[in-house]
């Protein structure tokens, strides 16, 4: 089975989920990759693409009967992979606010012996992009405020751009995860650390999606105020 699968949820992206995937299959053109698209029942036809793009490229769509929030999608993701017998799992968002050109980058940083290896837009030579600077503040307080409470040096603690070994994603314990929106990125690499596993950041310049709306509401920040105080009772 393919080494490296990068797992992409969608909902409704039939705009640009192709494109991605073909970027994403261009990067890794030469090694044993998958691509495996996490779709939440998006009604504007995103799956009917990824279908048709598996007859022709290393893609495995996995439908989901309905919209959960990104936590649930990943999980699902990650359970196929690892049960598909990925060596390594990239995650990654579908509107190419993350780069396809990074994710080589991120592999090889767990193939170097990182356990995660995750994309930083806060630290040097990381940035973002079209942003305005409201944004820009909600986003650095954020990871400083997470940053804080659970006494971490990860400045990028909300980025959801990463690159995990087989065995980091069977060391976190997956199915107790609870985080359902944005935290879910927090937790994932707070359980990482709690476990002693090495976590790198790598500089990532994150660019505001091409087209349509960001998934991001004040239901999903004010989950992430409220869950991050919480996983310091996780056990290590």
């Amino acid at each position: 089975m393919a080494g490296t699968w990068v797992v992409v949820p969608t909902y409704n992206e039939a705009a640009l989920v192709e494109d991605l995937v073909r970027a994403v299959h261009r990067e890794l053109s030469g090694s044993e990759h998958r691509i495996l698209v996490v779709d939440d029942a998006s009604p504007d036809g995103t799956g009917a693409i990824v279908d048709r793009l598996a007859r022709e490229l290393p893609v495995e769509p996995l439908h989901r009967p309905r919209k959960e929030g990104i936590g649930p999608a990943y999980l699902a993701g990650f359970a196929r992979a690892l049960e598909g017998g990925a060596e390594f799992v990239v995650q990654m968002d579908a509107d190419f606010s993350h780069a396809p050109a990074d994710v080589p980058r991120l592999i090889a940083a767990v193939r170097d012996g990182a356990d995660m290896a995750l994309g930083s837009r806060y630290v040097p030579g990381g940035g973002v992009e079209d942003w305005g600077p409201l944004r820009r503040v909600i986003s650095r307080g954020g990871c400083l405020y997470a940053r804080l409470v659970l006494r971490t040096r990860i400045h990028d603690l909300t980025g959801g751009f990463k690159a995990h070994r087989r065995a980091t994603l069977e060391a976190i314990d997956l199915p107790s995860v609870r985080s359902h929106g944005y935290a879910f990125q927090i937790e994932i690499t707070y359980r990482a650390l709690l476990r002693g596993l090495r976590v790198v950041e790598l500089p990532i310049v994150f660019r505001d999606r091409r087209l349509g709306h960001s998934k991001m509401s004040t239901r999903i920040a004010l989950e992430a105020m409220i869950l991050v105080p919480r996983l310091r009772r996780l056990a290590p």
